[in-house]
């Protein structure tokens, strides 16, 4: 059984790996950036799949079932909920930042005047990321 569960607990880290490794050398070999980016995608999609069946088949396994079942389901949805929420806001937060620090870094190479106004923009990205992280701390501690 400890075999298994190490198993189930590297199985997503060299699915990952191994899909970063195929979208270098696909775009290395002249694929697309998107093709690389919808494999890294699909990746992913099945990493979250994998995981999310994990525990249910586990669950199911032993046999567990009533009050105690649905506490465990229910945390395990609230740390899904935390997940998410956390990276959601994180990727939304880099993308902001991507966009609105380029222009800060421009407005204020023509006039260092317009800095201040500029880091603000900067820093609503960065705060969406800290907002995400506010809603896990609340999903995972709020129960």
């Amino acid at each position: 059984m400890f075999l298994f569960n190490c198993l189930m607990l590297a199985l997503p880290v060299v699915f990952l790996a191994a899909s970063a490794i195929i979208a270098v050398k696909m775009f290395e070999k002249g694929k697309s950036k998107k093709q690389s980016v919808l494999m890294q995608i699909f990746s992913f999609a099945a990493v979250f799949v994998i995981c999310l069946i994990c525990p249910i088949v586990a669950s199911a396994a032993t046999g567990d079932s009533g009050a105690a079942a649905s506490s465990t389901m229910a945390d395990g949805l609230a740390y899904l909920g935390a997940a998410l929420s956390t990276g959601i806001a994180c990727v939304g937060g880099g993308i902001a930042v991507g966009n609105a620090a380029p222009a800060a870094i421009g407005a204020t190479s023509e006039d260092p005047k317009a800095f201040g106004k500029a880091i603000i923009f900067v820093v609503l990205g960065e705060g969406i990321a800290i907002y995400g992280m506010l809603v896990s701390i609340l999903l995972i501690f709020a129960r």
